[in-house]
């Protein structure tokens, strides 16, 4: 569990942290205009002593959280509503044909499936199926904690088969050959907000707008909450097993045909491929 006060506390041992060095991060986060991730960065320093607490393995006794109020530290937590509107999400798109890889075909890779920033920023190559077309989220990289299947609509294939491979490691995402997936979110979504000159929005705000654009096609509801993990309600939960990957597929394929004949034009579908590459690719590597 990774928050933004690792690197500041480094080897500091944990029975030593004091709540005023909690305070500390927490405020910074806040200071660079991030309230939405300090209270997540305040949740998980929470949830990490109450662990450390509960396994009676680190002589830990009371946590430095526990008197740390969110609303007075941060503030209240509003719960975001903004979605992008088409004339927005046209220019997003546009924007990021020219920011070039890798943040570029990434941002477009969220518009087209929906999913969740770190989600798709850490993608590996050993987790796609181009055969079945089927990108598979791993257990430990879901929110939810379950393996998610995610179909792979036509023009996400191109975008992917267009990537460099890398030598020294399978992310997809990478500005280290592969050995590490992309983190510079902060100084991308500044650029895209230039070049688009759309504001007012977080990267977690595409997620919304996705699933918003969802509602709009002829598909069971139940359907467009499971093709972005959202978890099965109530009784289906427990006795419907079946995966839907075909019904989320065409409810993918449905999306990205509007998106493309509708959101985006009039730029042309096949401009999904067309990023200029920051890096030379390396010769040899393979998915």
């Amino acid at each position: 569990m990774k928050t933004s006060s690792s690197k500041r506390w480094g080897p500091h041992p944990i029975t030593d942290v004091m709540p005023e060095e909690v305070a500390a991060a927490i405020r910074a986060i806040v200071k660079r205009g991030a309230p939405y991730q300090a209270h997540n960065a305040l949740g998980y320093v929470r949830r990490l002593f109450n662990w450390a607490i509960a396994t009676h393995e680190f002589g830990i006794r009371t946590s430095p959280v526990s008197l740390l109020n969110p609303k007075d530290l941060i503030g209240k937590r509003e719960g975001r509503e903004r979605t992008l509107s088409d004339e927005e999400l046209r220019a997003v798109w546009a924007a990021a044909g020219e920011m070039g890889y890798p943040y570029g075909p990434l941002f477009r890779l969220l518009i087209l499936n929906g999913q969740r920033e770190r989600e798709v920023a850490d993608m590996r190559c050993p987790e796609i199926d181009l055969g079945r077309r089927i990108w598979t989220i791993p257990a430990e990289r879901m929110k939810g904690g379950r393996a998610h299947e995610v179909p792979l609509s036509s023009k996400v294939v191109d975008l992917i088969e267009s990537l460099p491979r890398w030598n020294a490691g399978d992310y997809v995402f990478s500005t280290t050959d592969g050995a590490k997936p992309v983190n510079g979110f902060s100084k991308a979504k500044a650029r895209i907000d230039k070049l688009s000159g759309v504001s007012g929005w977080v990267i977690h705000d595409l997620r919304r707008t996705v699933r918003t654009h969802l509602s709009a096609l002829p598909v069971e509801d139940l359907v467009r909450e499971l093709v972005i993990a959202h978890a099965k309600p109530g009784l289906h939960k427990v006795y419907d097993r079946h995966a839907y990957q075909d019904e989320k597929r065409h409810c993918l394929q449905l999306w990205e045909t509007r998106l493309l004949t509708t959101v985006v034009e009039p730029i042309p579908p096949t401009e999904i491929i067309t990023f200029t590459p920051w890096i030379t690719r390396s010769t040899g590597a393979g998915r």
